[in-house]
C-alpha cells in the first residue's frame, strides 16, 4: 500500500440558499462553498491523513462558521493524530473552539456543527464522529456504517436532522462531548465513504452500496451526488471517498 486516493465534493443542494457544510482532506479545506466537479487528491501513506465532513447545524446561527472552524482545526492538527486518545483530545479542542468563537460574537450564540471522518495512519484507520454525519466502510462483503449516529432511531420518512443529541457547540453554555472513535486495520480492499446527512438521509444504504460497487473515485462521487439530487436535494451534500492503492 503506497498511496491514498480521496475524491470529494460539496454542493448546496436544490433547496438551501447556502452551504453550511465544510470539508477537510489533509491540509486542504473547503469551507461553506461548493465544488463544480469532484476533486481527487493523492497522498503518500505515512503522515496521518485526516478526511472529514462537518455539517453546520440548521436552524442555528452561523452553521457555516462552526463547520469551517472545525475543519480548519482538524487540518492543522492532522499530522499529530497518531492514536485514539490524541484524536479525542483534538475533537474536544474543536468543541471548545466553537464555543469560544460564539462567546466573542453574540450573534453566533448556539452555533454548532456535526463532524465525521477518518484518520489514516500506516498502522490503522481511525473512524470518528460527533453527531449524525456518517462514515461507511465498503468491502467485498458490502457496505457497513461504522460511525454511530447521535440521534434517536428514525421511523419511516423521518430525517435525522429532527434531533441530534451530541454536537460540537450548539448550546448556550459549554457542553462536553464524548466522540465515537473506532480503529480498524488497513486493507487495500477497503473503501471509506464520509458524508453529511444530506446524502445519507436521502439515499438508502442499499443504493449507496450499489453505486460504490459500480463506480470508483470521481465517478462514484458524481453518482452519489446525483442520487441525492434525484431524491429531492433538500439539504447540503458533502462527501469524500477514500481508497488505498499500490
Amino acid at each position: 500500500m503506497t498511496y491514498i486516493a480521496v475524491s470529494a465534493l460539496s454542493h448546496v443542494g436544490l433547496v438551501r440558499e447556502h452551504n453550511e457544510d465544510s470539508l477537510v482532506v489533509g491540509p486542504w479545506t473547503l469551507c461553506a462553498t461548493e465544488t463544480e466537479n469532484p476533486q481527487t487528491l493523492l497522498f503518500s501513506l505515512g503522515t496521518p491523513l485526516v478526511v472529514a465532513v462537518a455539517d453546520g447545524l440548521g436552524g442555528h446561527p452561523g452553521g457555516e462558521v462552526a463547520s469551517s472552524l472545525v475543519v480548519r482545526s482538524l487540518a492543522t492538527a492532522g499530522p499529530t493524530l497518531v492514536g485514539e486518545q490524541t484524536l479525542r483530545e483534538v475533537l474536544g479542542l474543536c468543541n471548545r473552539t466553537v464555543y469560544a468563537a460564539a462567546r466573542h460574537s453574540p450573534e453566533l450564540t448556539t452555533m454548532g456543527t456535526t463532524v465525521a471522518g477518518i484518520v489514516v495512519t500506516p498502522e490503522a484507520v481511525l473512524a470518528f464522529n460527533v453527531g449524525d454525519s456518517r462514515v461507511y466502510l465498503s468491502t467485498a462483503d458490502g457496505l457497513r456504517q461504522i460511525s454511530v449516529d447521535d440521534s434517536p432511531p428514525l421511523g419511516p420518512g423521518e430525517r435525522s436532522t429532527v434531533i441530534v443529541t451530541q454536537t460540537l457547540g450548539g448550546h448556550h453554555q459549554f457542553v462536553a462531548i464524548d466522540p465515537h472513535v473506532a480503529s480498524s486495520a488497513l486493507s487495500t480492499d477497503a473503501r471509506y465513504l464520509v458524508c453529511s446527512d444530506g446524502l445519507s438521509d436521502l439515499v438508502t444504504d442499499e443504493v449507496l452500496g450499489e453505486i460504490l460497487r459500480e463506480h470508483e473515485d470521481g465517478q462514484a462521487a458524481i453518482e452519489l451526488w446525483k442520487a441525492a439530487m434525484e431524491a429531492g436535494g433538500v439539504d447540503n451534500v458533502t462527501l469524500a471517498l477514500v481508497r488505498f492503492g499500490t
